[in-house]
């Protein structure tokens, strides 16, 4: 599967970083107020971490992908600027048959990886602490 830019940019709705990229995301969080903090939810793995929130919060990091929803396609969180070279919906479709976790389900074409959400809580300055002292496989933090 391709992905190519899209005509139109889907609304924010989460921002995604992987290995150094996740490691900025998490630092740049912790320079935020814990009442600010806990207006966000994440979820976080080995060298991946999701943040979901309002389209204006959301943090710039430079290299994070920012994600949306299309609506022919309301389990995932896709890149807002890029549209896969199917439709959404049979997308949405194979990744829920295949799915290790339940949705909604993160999309990241750039390693391929597809991340469930639904797992996601508030976010607190005590877990994103203990995330970067875990560090991403391969030391990239």
């Amino acid at each position: 599967m391709r992905w190519s830019p899209r005509p139109h940019p889907l609304e924010p709705l989460a921002v995604a970083g992987e290995g150094r990229v996740a490691t900025a995301l998490a630092r740049r969080l912790l320079a935020e107020a814990d009442e600010r903090l806990a207006t966000w939810e994440g979820v976080a793995g080995p060298g991946v971490l999701v943040l979901l929130g309002a389209s204006a919060s959301l943090p710039w990091v430079d290299g994070a992908v920012y994600l949306g929803r299309e609506d022919g396609a309301p389990s995932l969180l896709l890149p807002c600027a890029l549209a896969p070279s199917v439709a959404a919906s049979l997308l949405e479709r194979a990744l829920l048959a295949h799915a290790k976790g339940s949705a909604p389900l993160a999309v990241l074409p750039a390693s391929r990886h597809v991340v469930s959400v639904e797992a996601a809580r508030p976010v607190s300055r005590a877990t994103l602490l203990a995330w970067l002292e875990e560090g991403p496989p391969g030391g990239a933090s």
